[in-house]
């Protein structure tokens, strides 16, 4: 069972970047379809990101097009989300999960496998 450890979240200001990385212990991310969730204080956790097992198809929440980007490196065994321009309301715990599928899912039920997640905090 893959165990998956997210890091490099903390605070930034408006406007700023920040770079998480997700990484895989137990297993080959090669082996899934990846993807990030976030949940805000008081909210539901939400899509965020995903990209596809082979091709590196991605797709993104409306809220982050254009702003984040994820990506996977399947030989250093880890995926990444980049963000920019953050915003206040990006603030955030945001989490890394793992499906056994091919393709770039928005659904968070079909992801089996889930990080603890990391803070992301954006100061206005």
């Amino acid at each position: 069972q893959v165990r998956l450890v997210e890091s490099g979240g903390g605070l930034v200001q408006a406007g700023g970047s920040l770079r998480l990385s997700c990484a895989a212990f137990g297993g080959t991310l090669s082996s899934y379809a990846m993807g990030w969730f976030r949940r805000a204080p008081g909210k539901e956790r939400e899509f965020v990101a995903a990209i596809s097992k082979t091709y590196g198809n991605t797709v993104y929440a409306d809220s982050v097009d254009g702003r984040f980007t994820i990506s996977r490196d399947n030989v250093k065994n880890t995926v990444a989300l980049q963000m920019a321009s953050l915003k206040p309301e990006d603030t955030a715990g945001y989490y890394c999960a793992a499906r056994p599928g091919f393709s770039a899912s928005v659904r968070i039920y079909e992801y089996n496998y889930w990080g603890q997640g990391t803070q992301v905090t954006v100061s206005s």
